[in-house]
């Protein structure tokens, strides 16, 4: 897959989608906001099912044009998108923890994903936005490493995403460097959980 294969996709599913973007980002900062209060604990994990699911549909089954989006990257979404709903209804009364400095970091390093593209040269529709593939990882793993209790299999599944973002030089989506940060601190995440044997399974 060439560098402008990548961004037509991205053009084509930003300009087909833009108004599907704003409502699913509402309803994910709105459930976020509720999570952290505590007000409903599980609804992040299930706002972050179904935009992890939507991407897997819509970036990668419909507007996806290469065998690596269909045969890896759709699969893993929609993986990613079903366990974050099984986790919302097994684990709905876990409560996530006030952030970090490293959350809080990649947090807002989510918040500044299309300002960063702008910066680089992007603009709409041939741009990265919040509802795409790589910022909503970077923010699953943020939110998902407050939760006490963590699948194994979900939380190795963001990371290897998040581990993509090596093809940040590749195609020269510099952005998706805040991806690949996200993905170290899965794999720091993972390694902790490995060695601490704390409340995962």
């Amino acid at each position: 897959m060439d560098a402008q294969a990548f961004w037509n996709v991205i053009g084509n599913y930003n300009k087909q989608t833009w108004i599907i973007q704003i409502i699913l980002f509402t309803f994910m900062l709105l459930a976020i906001m509720l999570s952290y209060m505590q007000k409903v604990k599980w609804a992040v994990k299930f706002s972050l099912g179904i935009v992890n699911l939507f991407i897997g549909i819509a970036f990668f089954a419909w507007y996806g044009t290469e065998p690596i989006q269909k045969f890896f990257a759709l699969p893993l979404y929609l993986l990613c998108g079903g366990l974050f709903f099984y986790e919302s209804w097994r684990n709905k009364e876990d409560m996530i923890k006030r952030p970090n400095l490293i959350q809080i970091t990649l947090l807002l390093l989510y918040l500044l994903y299309p300002a960063v593209s702008m910066l680089l040269g992007n603009s709409f529709p041939q741009m990265v936005t919040y509802i795409m593939p790589c910022p909503v990882i970077s923010l699953s793993i943020a939110v998902y490493a407050g939760y006490k209790r963590k699948n194994k299999v979900l939380l190795t599944l963001l990371t290897i995403w998040g581990l993509t973002g090596i093809k940040s030089v590749i195609f020269n989506a510099y952005e998706d460097i805040i991806l690949l940060i996200a993905g170290i601190y899965g794999v720091c995440i993972l390694f902790k959980m490995y060695r601490t044997k704390s409340e995962s399974y």
